[in-house]
């Protein structure tokens, strides 16, 4: 370890507490506070060996803490976010598909039939990539690609059917 690494290391265990309330009494998010030090302790780091005057670093420190927190609010995604009560995605239920669901097994009948045979043993049967690849006599690259191929054609249809 650096000289400088060793002193920057020696700054952010001293340090580190400190700087992290500021950030939480600036933010009043711990989660975003942490964010906050880690990004500030990033960019001093950077500018290590810029700052001159060690007396000064603490000053220092706390304005890029405090710039890294005004930027935050000044970025478009930030100001569009709003708090609610209610959240605005529907819970969905995820289960088991026995085949017996209508649309989505005509949906696979329409496969060619290599993807079909290969999308029945992985979900339908529930078998591994290797035992898959193993029963269809393929390798195990092959039953991932066909998966996917077959996945995104059915994505693709079921969003058709949807308009």
């Amino acid at each position: 370890m650096t000289d400088r690494d060793a002193d920057f290391t020696a700054y952010l265990q001293a340090r580190q507490g400190t700087l992290l309330r500021t950030a939480y009494l600036l933010s009043g998010d711990r989660h975003q506070a942490e964010d906050l030090v880690q990004t500030t302790f990033a960019k001093l780091y950077l500018a290590w060996d810029r700052v001159r005057d060690r007396e000064s670093v603490d000053a220092y420190a706390r304005r890029i803490l405090v710039n890294e927190h005004n930027s935050l609010w000044r970025r478009a995604w930030k100001r569009n976010e709003r708090p609610t009560e209610v959240l605005p995605e529907a819970p969905t239920v995820d289960e088991y598909d026995d085949g017996t669901g209508t649309e989505l097994w005509a949906a696979v009948q329409t496969l060619p039939r290599k993807a079909r045979a290969v999308l029945v043993l992985r979900y339908y049967e529930q078998l591994s990539e290797a035992e898959a690849a193993e029963v269809l006599g393929i390798s195990v690259g092959t039953v991932k690609s066909q998966t996917s191929r077959a996945l995104a054609t059915l994505r693709d249809r079921m969003r058709e059917e949807e308009r």
